[in-house]
């Protein structure tokens, strides 16, 4: 082997090795975002369940309370037209 063709092959060796190097440091961000990714999600999930959860029994009371205004208002109404 002449001299030349050894040093691009050490030349080779060395280009691989830090490719394999960045191609492993992109990896494992990759997955580490990934992780990152899922627990964001899982929190605003969360919070919307929970927010749901907890302001539910107040839209019903709401609901209710309209419901029964407007029945209120509609018995009224026909009081008035008799």
């Amino acid at each position: 082997m002449e001299p030349e063709e050894r040093k691009m092959l050490k030349k080779t060796l060395e280009l691989a090795q830090e490719n394999n190097k960045m191609l492993r440091s992109l990896k494992h961000s990759l997955f580490w975002g990934r992780v990152v990714r899922g627990i964001y999600w899982l929190i605003i999930i969360g919070a919307a369940v929970g927010i749901y959860i907890t302001i539910d029994p107040y839209i019903n009371e709401a609901i209710d309370t309209y419901g029964s205004i407007k029945g209120f208002l509609k018995s009224i109404g026909d009081s008035f037209r008799k």
